[in-house]
């Protein structure tokens, strides 16, 4: 059989990059010749990671339009021209039988030109409110593959398949791990153990709100396991070295997922799609603070299917810097609350997510 080509496009952040190497990885397990190519955006965080996985990347020269207005919103149709057509160019010599998009900049210019071309198109739809591109692209895919319910009030319900969003792999397996990853990362045993994460590039009033509650959950013998994300990390740092806190350890990031939710009693997280699809996976009571600073304020969306369900606890970004650090003192000692919030997300949880849209690639293709 004649090995089937696959363009997967998309990125920016890991939200978007580390599902679209879950669904390519389930795509190469389930047929081992087939021939996969990723588009990017130069500059973007995926021109690193995807090599690292072992695929090839192409970066198209896109970048999004900014909200406030500014200089760079003037290169925006120049960009967006000459991106379209690299990326017809991209479609024309590499032949695929399927685009797939993830969301992120790259995706809007390729797709796009794919489904010119006349190559079908599925959209992998991560968040509880999409955006403007994938709404756009919508209209001309053949399937749309979403993580949340009523989806059908944006997207055309004969084309919507629930899959759950794709995670890595390790990370589905944490049981029996919190030993391992206590001593990984240098925290003791019998301690609780708070773990935060903002993010691969961070977030501010996260690590804001951590700094301000520091003094506080060392009182209550709370450690904590903190990313900080690589513009935060430098500060961060110094500030727990200057105050001593013995009980803190400071990462710019976390590569050992796996070891990382092993060890925590308790996660404090923005609301990016593939952190709460982990969330659910791993069974971890958690405090969302969603980002305001995202398009459709989709991150409040996101944890609101959570909260309505007592699966999460949210606390907003403009309240968190005060309230933190209480917020976390307080669930940390509520047992029974712990065990319901843990028993209500895994409800959530959507393990096979990568072979549900990897079937559904295969049967576009066939």
């Amino acid at each position: 059989m004649q090995a089937k080509r696959v363009i997967i496009s998309g990125g920016g952040t890991g939200g978007h990059i580390y599902p679209a190497i879950a669904i390519a990885n389930a795509i190469k397990e389930k047929q081992p010749n087939t021939e996969i190519l990723f588009v990017g955006a130069n500059g973007k965080m995926e021109m690193e990671k995807v090599p690292k996985a072992g695929y090839e990347i192409i970066g198209l020269d896109i970048a999004g339009l900014q909200r406030k207005l500014t200089i760079k919103n003037l290169s925006f149709p120049f960009k967006l021209m000459k991106s379209l057509r690299r990326a017809k160019s991209i479609v024309k010599e590499f032949k695929p039988d399927i685009a797939i998009g993830v969301g992120g900049y790259a995706s809007g210019p390729l797709l796009r030109q794919a489904g010119k071309l006349g190559v079908p198109t599925l959209i992998q739809e991560q968040n509880s409110y999409p955006g403007i591109t994938n709404k756009l692209l919508a209209r001309k895919a053949k399937k749309i593959c979403v993580a949340y319910d009523n989806m059908d009030r944006f997207f055309e319900e004969s084309k919507i398949v629930f899959t759950g969003n794709p995670v890595r792999k390790e990370i589905l397996d944490i049981a029996g791990k919190k030993s391992k990853g206590l001593a990984h990362f240098g925290l003791e045993e019998g301690k609780k153990t708070l773990l935060v994460i903002g993010g691969s590039l961070g977030a501010r009033t996260v690590n804001n709100s951590i700094k301000n509650a520091a003094k506080q959950l060392e009182e209550n013998n709370i450690q904590v396991l903190w990313q900080t994300g690589k513009y935060y990390f430098k500060d961060m740092k110094s500030f727990v070295e200057e105050n001593k806190l013995s009980n803190i350890k400071v990462h710019d990031f976390v590569y050992e997922m796996d070891l990382a939710y092993a060890s925590a009693d308790i996660v404090v997280s923005r609301a990016g799609a593939l952190s709460i699809s982990e969330l659910c996976l791993v069974g971890k009571p958690t405090i969302l603070v969603p980002s305001p600073n995202v398009s459709e304020d989709h991150q409040t969306k996101n944890a609101m299917a959570l909260v309505n369900h007592n699966a999460a606890e949210l606390v907003k970004d403009v309240d968190a810097p005060v309230v933190l650090g209480d917020e976390v003192v307080k669930l940390m000692n509520d047992s029974d609350k712990l065990i319901k919030l843990s028993v209500n997300i895994i409800g959530f949880g959507r393990p096979n997510a990568a072979d549900s849209i990897a079937n559904e690639v295969f049967k576009l293709m066939n």
